[in-house]
């Protein structure tokens, strides 16, 4: 998904800095095919130093920075009888200080280079009840908090706004049983794509009147009830 919005945004005449954690290979490569001075930078966003660096390191090389992407996540399974403390913090410090961060470090750049936009990443589990993803669930509720709260203290040069997407990519070893099941509970009956999210984060950018929002990319799934 991130490398889906990284090629868009490059096709808009953005020069993309890709992230990478473990997949420096597949950043790069990303990079490549986009050309125009497309770059990566490697961080692990569990550490608490790492978003004031990547950021830091990208207006470095970069010069500039006016949109910030926040799509980096974790997606781990915790039934309610085997989660540690361990994960929770894991799942908190990638899925929702992290992006708190390096909205913070990204929007005082923004600020002084006359403004910008930040699109943070949340999911159908910040507003439904996932029984084994309960600490994911709650970190992304974070982030939609985080995105109101950010909205209404960055305002009015800074943007705000955040994607919840439904079934858009399914986790690896899902069964073809589980993957049609998904379909037929969603309301449009199919599941989405990456370029769904893509035209959302488009949108978000050229919305220069919308801030403090929340976006459900889902094919209808927030409305089943």
């Amino acid at each position: 998904m991130g490398a889906a919005v990284a090629r868009a945004l490059a096709g808009r005449g953005y020069r993309v800095a890709l992230h990478y954690n473990a997949s420096r290979q597949d950043a790069e490569q990303v990079a490549a095919e986009i050309g125009g001075g497309a770059c990566t930078f490697g961080a692990n966003l569990a550490e608490p130093s790492a978003p004031a660096e990547l950021i830091a390191n990208v207006v470095r090389d970069c010069g500039s920075l006016a949109v910030l992407v926040n799509s980096a996540s974790n997606f781990i399974r915790t039934p309610l009888d085997t989660v540690t403390p361990a994960e929770w913090d894991e799942i908190f410090a990638v899925n929702l200080r992290a992006p708190f961060f390096l909205a913070l470090e990204a929007s005082r750049h923004m600020t002084a280079g006359g403004g910008g936009c930040i699109v943070n990443m949340a999911d159908l589990a910040a507003f439904e009840t996932w029984p084994a993803w309960i600490p994911h669930g709650a970190a992304k509720a974070g982030i939609v908090h985080m995105t109101r709260a950010l909205a209404r203290q960055l305002a009015p040069h800074v943007r705000v706004n955040a994607i919840a997407p439904g079934v858009v990519l399914l986790p690896e070893h899902t069964s073809a049983d589980a993957s049609a099941r998904l379909a037929s509970t969603t309301p449009l009956g199919r599941h989405g794509s990456p370029d769904d999210i893509v035209r959302a984060v488009e949108y978000l950018l050229d919305a220069t009147f919308v801030t403090g929002d929340v976006l459900f990319v889902d094919g209808g799934r927030h409305v089943r009830q």
